[in-house]
C-alpha cells in the first residue's frame, strides 16, 4: 500500500471518529450539562495528548537534548501565547456546539458546523489570503442549505441551530489560529495546552451556573471517554499522519465527510431522521464544503511546475 493509500484511510477515520463524536456528546449530556461535558471531555483530552507527548519525549530524547536554553524560550513563549489564544476561541467553538445538541439532531448538528470549512476561506480574506471563484460560489450554495437547514416553513429559526452556527464561526477563527501558531511549535503540545485552557475555563463556568453529582459524572463517563481519547487524541494523531502525503485541499474534502458520518451515526444509534427539506439542505451544504476546497487552476499549475511548492503544499 502507497503512501498516499495510506494517509486517505487515515483522514477517512479521523471523519468516522469526528462525526460519530456528535452521537457521543449527544448521548452524555443526558445526564450532565453542556460545559461540564466539554470541561471533563477536553481536560481527560489533553491528559490523553500530554501522555502521546512523553512516549514521543522518550523517543526523541537525543534531538530534545540538542536544544539550546533560547530555543526552548522562545517555544514556551510561543506555546503559552498560541496556547492561551486557541484555547479562549475553542471554548467557545466546543461549547456553543454542545448547548445547540441539547435540543437539535447529532446529524444536522454535523452538517451546520460544517459551514466552518466555507467561513475560513472568507475569513481568510481580511488576512490577505487569496479567495477563489469556486469558494464564493460554496459560500452561495451553503447559505442556500443552511436555508433549507435552519429555516421552517413558517420562516422561523431554531435557537439550537443558531447557536451551532455562530459556533461554526468560532471554528473557523480556531482554524486560522492554528494555521497561524502550528508551524511555530510542536502540533500536540499546542493541542494538549488549548485543550487544558479550554477545559479550565468549562469547568469555571460549570461549576457557577450548573449542577453536577457523581451518579451523573458515571453514567456520562463512557460519552466523555470516547470523545476525549478517540475524538481528540487519536482523531487528531490521525489527522496530522493523513495530511503528510496528501493535498490540503483533498484532505478538507475527506475530513468535511464527518458532517456525513454524524448522519449516519445519528440515525443509527439515535434513531434521527431528516424532512425533506433538511436532506435538501445537508446535499446543498455537502456540495458547497467541496466547492469551497477546488482550488484555483494557476495555482494548481504552479504547484505541478514548481517542486518547493509542492513539497510546501503537503506540510501539515
Amino acid at each position: 500500500m502507497n503512501n498516499t493509500a495510506k494517509s486517505t484511510i487515515c483522514l477517512f477515520i479521523t471523519a468516522i471518529i469526528w462525526g460519530s463524536a456528535f452521537v457521543a456528546q449527544k448521548i452524555g449530556m443526558d445526564s450532565i450539562s453542556p460545559f461540564y461535558f466539554s470541561a471533563f471531555r477536553m481536560i481527560l483530552g489533553a491528559a490523553a495528548l500530554c501522555v502521546m507527548l512523553l512516549i514521543m519525549n522518550i523517543k526523541n530524547k537525543e534531538d530534545l537534548k540538542k536544544k539550546t536554553e533560547e530555543k526552548k524560550k522562545k517555544e514556551r513563549k510561543i506555546l503559552l501565547t498560541g496556547g492561551s489564544l486557541c484555547g479562549i476561541v475553542i471554548f467557545f467553538a466546543f461549547n456553543l456546539q454542545q448547548l445547540g445538541l441539547v435540543s437539535v439532531d447529532a446529524g444536522k448538528t454535523g452538517f451546520i458546523t460544517a459551514l466552518y470549512i466555507i467561513l475560513v476561506p472568507i475569513m481568510g480574506i481580511f488576512l490577505k489570503h487569496r479567495t477563489s471563484l469556486f469558494t464564493w460560489l460554496g459560500a452561495l450554495v451553503g447559505v442556500v442549505g443552511l436555508y433549507f437547514l435552519c429555516i421552517t416553513e413558517d420562516f422561523s429559526v431554531h435557537p439550537g441551530d443558531m447557536t451551532i452556527m455562530i459556533g461554526a464561526f468560532f471554528w473557523a477563527f480556531h482554524i486560522l489560529c492554528i494555521d497561524y501558531f502550528a508551524p511555530k511549535i510542536n502540533v500536540l503540545k499546542l493541542n494538549a495546552f488549548q485543550f487544558f485552557v479550554a477545559g479550565f475555563l468549562s469547568l469555571i463556568i460549570a461549576v457557577i451556573f450548573d449542577d453536577i453529582s457523581l451518579p451523573a459524572i458515571l453514567t456520562a463517563a463512557p460519552a466523555i471517554c470516547y470523545t476525549a481519547v478517540f475524538s481528540t487524541a487519536i482523531a487528531y494523531s490521525f489527522q496530522a499522519l493523513g495530511q503528510k502525503h496528501l493535498n490540503p485541499t483533498v484532505a478538507s474534502i475527506i475530513l468535511s465527510t464527518e458532517a456525513l458520518f454524524a448522519v449516519v451515526f445519528g440515525g443509527v444509534f439515535l434513531g434521527e431522521t431528516l424532512t425533506y427539506r433538511e436532506v435538501i439542505g445537508c446535499g446543498l451544504m455537502f456540495t458547497a464544503v467541496i466547492l469551497a476546497q477546488i482550488p484555483p487552476k494557476k495555482r494548481q499549475k504552479k504547484i505541478q511546475m514548481n517542486p518547493k511548492l509542492q513539497n510546501r503544499s503537503k506540510k501539515v
